[in-house]
């Protein structure tokens, strides 16, 4: 699959070690503007790693990322990265509006009190993804489904040109699921990029333009029929790992 010109992000020989541990080896790829791209690989394979790569949050141990062409050497209000649920304290006194709100920091002064435009655009972003009524409610009370549509209205109020998420599928319901995919359409067509890790390969063609298979180095790039072929899938997973998934691809 030939590369777009309107890449967004670009990785280039990008290797991240941590101590004698090596998470990413000499990888290279990129992320273009108008599509939805899936990281796809074990536990372990340097999903989450390169994530963070990509938002700035790490430091590359060798090779560059790149957004529009120029380094990423910090976190840009331009790139929204959005973490596991499970990396995330719940207890934290916090509502629903309050994190949507959250999304407005990166590109205001933390001594300013938010407008009540801020909170117009967090009520709009929550409304976009079912949560408006629960915007009083605290985090805590909600559900693991409930919860990634919370952080995904912070996404929207950040209005980025870029959306990481890592595992954004990974424990919600079948609501939330469609509702994910449908907003990655609708970003997309938008003309955002979205990157996001998953485990779940029932879901990659549905919600992916294509699909980057990794283990620590990148296995097979381009569109999923293609990429999840058995030998891609065995040369990531290995063995037994992928015989419930191999019926349903080449």
């Amino acid at each position: 699959m030939d590369a777009p010109c309107s890449k967004r992000l670009e990785v280039e020989n990008l290797s991240v070690h941590f101590g004698d541990r090596s998470a990413l080896a000499d990888v290279t790829c990129w992320f273009a503007a108008g599509e939805s791209a899936s990281l796809v690989g074990p536990n372990g394979a340097g999903k989450s790693t390169l994530l963070k790569a990509l938002a700035g949050m790490l430091t590359p141990s060798h090779g560059v990322v790149r957004f529009d062409g120029a380094p990423v050497r910090r976190p840009n209000p331009d790139v929204v990265y959005v973490p596991q649920r499970s990396g995330v304290d719940w207890t934290f006194p916090l509502n629903v509006l309050d994190v949507a709100l959250m999304g407005r920091g990166p590109r205001r002064s933390r001594l300013r009190s938010f407008s009540p435009d801020d909170r117009a655009a967090a009520m709009n972003a929550l409304s976009q993804v079912g949560m408006d009524r629960l915007a009083s409610a605290q985090i805590g009370q909600l559900s693991g489904g409930q919860q990634q549509r919370v952080f995904l209205a912070r996404a929207l109020v950040q209005q980025g040109e870029v959306y990481l998420l890592d595992e954004p599928f990974a424990g919600v319901d079948i609501p939330t699921q469609e509702l994910l995919v449908g907003l990655f359409n609708q970003l997309r067509g938008d003309g955002k990029t979205i990157v996001y890790a998953t485990h779940d390969l029932a879901l990659v063609t549905a919600s992916s333009d294509r699909v980057l298979l990794l283990n620590r180095r990148l296995i097979a790039s381009g569109p999923p029929r293609e990429v999840m072929s058995r030998d891609n899938l065995l040369a990531a997973f290995g063995g037994q790992a992928v015989v419930p998934v191999l019926g349903n691809v080449a």
